[in-house]
C-alpha cells in the first residue's frame, strides 16, 4: 500500500501496530497512541517520529483513525478490536461516516473473523437487529493480495460522496453509459425515495471542492436508512469498468 502512496494510520504500540508501520516505512506511517494507567511504549517506528498522535480518550482516538482514513483492516485481536470493529460498522450503516472498504484478516486457516460472523448471523440477523445488505459493509479475507485488491478496487470508478440538500452525490472517475445508467436505475430503484438516478456535472452546492469539478458525478434522492444497499451500487458501480472494457 505505502508502494502505492498510501499512509497506514494504526496505533503506535508493538505486535500488529508495529508490523504495519515497518512494512509502510517510517515516512508512509501515522501512529495514534493512547495513554493508559500500564505503561505504553512507542514502537521502534513512531518513536520520536513526527507523525505521533498522543491521545488520552479511546473515542478520540477511534475519531483520528477513521475521519479520514479511505479504507480500514481490521486483525484479530481482543476487546479493542471487537471496539473499533463494530465501531466502524455502526458509523458505517448508520451513515455517519463516508464509505470506505472495511477488510477483516483472517489468519492462514483461522476462524477468527468466520466465528464473529456466525455470531452476527445467528444473534443479530436472525433476530432482524441487523439486516443481510449489511454484511455487504465488509470483506473478510485471509489473502494480503486480495485485501490490497479490495481497497484499490472501490476506487476504480467511485470517487467520493457527499449531500447537496436533500440529494446525494456520487462522484465518479468516469461517465456512465445510458445502458449502464438505466441498469442501476433498474436494480437499485429502491434507493431513491424520489425521482430517479441522474448523471451529471457538479452541482452548485459544490463550489467548494473545485478541484474535482469536472468528475462525473450521479444524483438522486437517496433513502439514507440502506446503507448496505448503497454499498452495493459502489461495487456495482466498481464492476462495470470491467464490463465497460
Amino acid at each position: 500500500m505505502a508502494r502505492s502512496g498510501w499512509f497506514v494510520v494504526t496505533g503506535a504500540g508493538e505486535g500488529i501496530m508495529e508490523a504495519a508501520h515497518v512494512g509502510a516505512g517510517r515516512e508512509h506511517s501515522i501512529g495514534v497512541n493512547i495513554l493508559l494507567p500500564s505503561e505504553q511504549q512507542e514502537n521502534t517506528v513512531m518513536e520520536g517520529n513526527p507523525n505521533l498522535i498522543q491521545t488520552k480518550y479511546f473515542f478520540t482516538r477511534k475519531l483520528l483513525f477513521l475521519k479520514e482514513s479511505s479504507g480500514v483492516v481490521l486483525f484479530p485481536g481482543g476487546f479493542g478490536t471487537m471496539d473499533e470493529a463494530f465501531e466502524v460498522l455502526t458509523l458505517l450503516q448508520t451513515g455517519k461516516t463516508h464509505p470506505v472498504p472495511v477488510v477483516l484478516m483472517e489468519e492462514p486457516r483461522g476462524a477468527y473473523w468466520a466465528t464473529w460472523r456466525r455470531f452476527l448471523v445467528d444473534n443479530l440477523l436472525e433476530t432482524g437487529m441487523i439486516s443481510v445488505e449489511d454484511f455487504s459493509l465488509f470483506r473478510i479475507t485471509s489473502s494480503v493480495e486480495e485485501a490490497v485488491r479490495e481497497i484499490h478496487g472501490f476506487y476504480r470508478v467511485f470517487h467520493s460522496m457527499r449531500y447537496a440538500g436533500r440529494d446525494l452525490v456520487i462522484r465518479i472517475r468516469e461517465p456512465l453509459a445510458p445502458d449502464t445508467l438505466s441498469s442501476l436505475n433498474r436494480e437499485f430503484s429502491d434507493l431513491v425515495v424520489e425521482g430517479s438516478i441522474s448523471q451529471g456535472k457538479a452541482l452548485p452546492e459544490e463550489a467548494d471542492e473545485p478541484e474535482i469539478a469536472d468528475l462525473p458525478r450521479i444524483v438522486f434522492r437517496f433513502n439514507s436508512g440502506r446503507q448496505g444497499r448503497l454499498r452495493q451500487l459502489i461495487d456495482q458501480l466498481n464492476g462495470m469498468a470491467d464490463d465497460d472494457h
